[in-house]
């Protein structure tokens, strides 16, 4: 498909993009057209050559590193001498003194309450509308549908009773845990009302109270009969719906119909590791969407059982207060947009000399010239910011010059200085192990870090790939490093003046169909400090949600500030290198099978449907999230292993071709799928997907992105 541009001065620009930007973008704000692409202009030709010398010194020290251990590779492995070279190449910094953060104008839903976090692909219309409104989701449904409540009936459309009364017992339960009455049971309460500023639970026999009743902050309708009752636990909230004609309403005597948990509060609007975006028409659909959120306009309709359905931003919700007082409640999460890092170049614009233009550049010039609208209204940010979520950063130096392009951004838009918020995506090595620096250079705007364990585990391996075979993959959890980075994430947060001011978040459970098991495994994230932790749907959202009830995470903070440790940086520079691998051919075929069947399931849908993110069937059919940091991973783990003399190219290439005929396999009931058995050499995804491999060590950083985009746009041409 051929692109159309337009020439302004020294940009030349896809017409797609300058139109949307024209049109759309810059009508209703204070800055004109010719005031924006002129400003642009001499930004981001002062900003270009800075983003390129990064990404040389990227690949500077990588070759250092890869010298060292090539020098290195017959001497016992020394951890301090490694240390000390690091220091010397500059790789690790020196760490100065203790300090606070300074950010200001930070939204409640990133200070003060901990809960869920979703990120959802900013191309996709109906997604992100249901992840925005994902801030109240049914707790009934939510049960139901899921495997923490097992009956005969699972998976069945038909209604099981039965089920539905475990579900009841489910909620009551966590309503005597969390908002206990006295002297009675929830169980037993067949009558609520209000009395002035007292929330009354009548039982069969006797009048109960809230033990805490500063718990009860207010309800809807009659206070005699009301429609619905408002409780707050940790700063979180839930909406008690009272209906007794309700279906759902017939075995509850109190004719409690639903429990609407406060769930999302914060939601990641993603341009970068979920999303297929490889051109003009690609990024301008993201920028539209994001740009509908911000005017609060979008919306999207879809056909179900034969009727239309429209999606739209939910409104905000309405209560009254103890005190008589009408007051209102957020619908929405609040809304962060994740940008693309630094890498990654996008022919939406060329510059003077004809090169890209830095995709991270531009993104962050039109996402927050798209925030403006929201900015005016305060729909999203009450408090004026605008959030923007920055991954991919290696080190201070880089966490330095994105603060340099905001700053550039808020002088051409106009706004005051630290207007932009960033949150730091704790996922590369040289970021984590010079943390606290990286949070120094951004101190007066960040409101947000966390740990990302794929990217940085694609990282690890890439970086020290030259150090030895790398262990398999699903022992990296146990490792010393891994422990050390989850650790020194929350640590150095708080030591640097996180609680009360920014999120800690920790990364994503990655099966969506399995929430019984997410919530044996996801309490660990509250109870680690951690203010919130990614999820895959507003179900696990909701569900999630029960854990921030349960842990009081500010309190969680107080006990590791006093505690004053912090994880040992040898630790984080432990290389997971497998010491004598003995594994058998079946393991190691097992190892590669898995990793490839995942390579494969993903990389098609991204090449063949510009498909991001999306569950994804393993070997064993089971559907998991999967997106760039899980492929990096993946290809960067076999490719340390050919190198190494673990398996060789010739029996991945094999594998590669059956688990090949696995993913068509899985993938025949959908219409649009293309296989790439038998006819291999003519599937761009299959050759994409062998490429991700073959040629690992060169992709720099481990990284997906430039062998992906150049074969999706093979693809659309």
């Amino acid at each position: 498909m051929r692109e159309e541009y337009v020439k302004i001065k020294n940009l030349t620009i896809s017409e797609k993009l300058f139109d949307f930007v024209n049109t759309e973008v810059l009508p209703a704000t204070d800055i004109g057209i010719n005031e924006f692409w002129d400003g642009f202009d001499t930004a981001v030709h002062i900003l270009t050559p800075k983003n390129k010398l990064l990404l040389e010194r990227r690949e500077k020290l990588q070759q250092k590193i890869d010298s060292w251990h090539k020098d290195n590779k017959s001497k016992t492995f020394n951890p301090s001498e490694y240390e000390k070279f690091l220091y010397e190449i500059d790789y690790l910094k020196n760490e100065g003194k203790d300090f606070k953060i300074v950010t200001k104008n930070v939204d409640e839903e990133i200070s003060s309450i901990c809960a869920p976090q979703l990120v959802c692909p900013v191309s996709n219309a109906r997604f992100i509308l249901n992840a925005a409104n994902a801030r109240w989701v049914s707790l009934y449904d939510s049960l139901y549908g899921s495997n923490i409540i097992e009956s005969e009936e699972s998976g069945s459309e038909r209604y099981d009773p039965e089920r539905g009364l475990e579900v009841i017992k489910y909620t009551k339960n966590f309503l005597d845990k969390y908002f206990s009455i006295e002297p009675d049971s929830w169980k037993n309460v067949n009558k609520i009302e209000i009395n002035g500023k007292d929330l009354n639970l009548f039982t069969y026999k006797n009048k109960s109270k809230l033990k805490n009743k500063e718990k009860f902050v207010g309800y809807r309708g009659n206070p005699e009969k009301p429609g619905a009752i408002i409780l707050k636990n940790n700063n979180l909230h839930i909406e008690i719906i009272i209906n007794p004609n309700a279906f759902s309403a017939k075995s509850d005597p109190a004719g409690i119909s639903d429990i609407i948990v406060e769930s999302a509060v914060t939601t990641i609007c993603d341009h970068e590791d979920s999303v297929a975006a490889v051109d003009a028409e690609d990024k301008v659909l993201g920028y539209r969407n994001w740009l509908g959120l911000m005017k609060g306009s979008l919306q999207t309709s879809f056909v179900k059982s034969g009727k239309i359905y429209v999606r739209k931003l939910n409104p905000d919700r309405k209560y009254t207060s103890p005190n008589g007082e009408e007051f209102r409640l957020n619908g929405r999460s609040l809304l962060l947009c994740r940008n693309v890092g630094h890498l990654m170049t996008n022919s939406a614009i060329l510059l003077k000399d004809g090169s890209e233009i830095p995709e991270g550049i531009m993104d962050s010039f039109i996402t927050v010239t798209c925030a403006l609208h929201d900015l005016k209204k305060r729909r999203n940010s009450k408090n004026g910011s605008v959030y923007i979520v920055k991954p991919k950063m290696h080190g201070p130096d880089e966490c330095s010059f994105t603060n340099e392009i905001f700053d550039h951004v808020e002088n051409l838009l106009k706004l005051e200085k630290n207007t932009i918020k960033i949150g730091l995506m704790d996922e590369e090595r040289r970021t984590s192990i010079n943390l606290k620096e990286c949070v120094r250079a951004l101190k007066d705007r960040i409101v947000f870090q966390n740990t990302g364990f794929l990217d940085r585990t694609g990282d690890e391996i890439h970086t020290s790939n030259n150090a030895g075979p790398m262990i398999k993959k699903g022992e990296m959890k146990k490792t010393k490093w891994i422990q050390a980075y989850e650790n020194n994430n929350v640590e150095v947060g708080l030591k640097c003046g996180f609680s009360g001011v920014a999120q800690i978040g920790k990364g994503m459970f990655a099966m969506p169909d399995l929430m019984a098991e997410m919530m044996k495994e996801k309490i660990s994230h509250p109870l680690s400090g951690a203010n919130c932790a990614w999820v895959p749907s507003p179900t696990a959202a909701a569900l999630h949600s029960l854990h921030y009830h349960e842990v009081d995470v500010f309190g969680v903070h107080k006990k590791i500030i006093e505690k004053n440790n912090l994880s040992n940086r040898k630790d984080l520079l432990t290389i997971p290198i497998a010491d004598r691998p003995n594994w058998s051919i079946d393991e190691i075929n097992v190892e590669i099978s898995n990793s490839a069947q995942s390579i494969l399931g993903y990389v098609v849908r991204w090449i063949d449907q510009s498909v991001g993110c999306s569950k994804v069937p393993d070997i064993n059919d089971i559907e998991l999230m999967e997106d760039r940091a899980t492929l990096r991973i993946s290809s960067q783990h076999i490719g340390n292993w050919i190198k190494h003399g673990i398996c060789s190219k010739k029996r991945v290439l094999e594998i590669l071709k059956k688990m090949a005929k696995v993913v068509d396999r899985q993938n025949k009931n959908d219409p649009n799928y293309t296989n790439m058995s038998p006819n291999y050499d003519k599937s761009i995804a299959f050759k994409a997907a062998c490429d991700l491999i073959f040629h690992a060590e060169s992709s720099p950083n481990g990284y997906t992105e430039p062998i992906l985009h150049l074969n999706r746009l093979i693809k659309k041409a």
